[in-house]
């Protein structure tokens, strides 16, 4: 988990109550409990969360790319008030070994932390990649509580961003604050 931002610590904390290991790492763990340092939070990780402010994701890849390069990535970063909310095309151009997927990313911490809202399990929408690591990006999402919603590939991360601008617009724009998620309705027989 790179931040222990509130978005790092709802999704780590379901991890955890899921049986997960999860190691919290930030550039200054001084003074900060259950926090590392980056390459210690990232040695011997299957996964990692990029948890931390969609402005910080440059200075991070400038620091630890080839400690990043290679592993199964799960970007949950925005960059607030830009045309656009992800950078995968940063990610991919500086970590070409990498299999990202673009998750966590759609709605506020307080769904990350507590996705069932009036009695209603929220849909967590996500693009990257299928097969083992899809499986893998799949059971995490379930493990924090919510339900996965593939969208796509990598290609498909403007998909998933307009779900959370979405929600944005739902939460500020209308009014409705944070409390509140999203759900695919299904009438298809088999529907995931």
């Amino acid at each position: 988990m790179i931040g222990a931002g509130p978005v790092g610590r709802a999704v780590g904390d379901g991890w955890a109550r899921a049986g997960h290991e999860v190691r919290f790492g930030v550039r200054s763990p001084q003074g900060r409990p259950a926090v590392s340092a980056v390459p210690d939070a990232l040695d011997g990780s299957d996964a990692v969360l990029l948890a931390l402010p969609g402005a910080g994701v440059p200075a991070l890849l400038d620091e630890h790319a080839g400690r990043l390069d290679g592993r199964l990535l799960l970007d949950a970063t925005n960059l607030v008030g830009a045309a656009t909310l992800h950078q995968v095309p940063l990610l991919t151009a500086r970590l070409p070994a990498a299999r990202i997927a673009r998750v966590f990313c759609s709605v506020g911490f307080e769904v990350l932390a507590d996705p069932v809202l009036d009695g209603q399990v929220a849909d967590l929408f996500w693009c990257g990649p299928d097969g083992a690591d899809g499986e893998v990006v799949e059971r995490l999402v379930h493990d924090t509580g919510a339900r996965p919603v593939r969208v796509g590939g990598l290609d498909a991360a403007d998909v998933v961003d307009g779900v959370a601008r979405l929600w944005f617009a739902l939460a500020f724009g209308q009014g409705r604050g944070r409390e509140h998620g999203l759900k695919v309705l299904d009438r298809t027989p088999g529907a995931p």
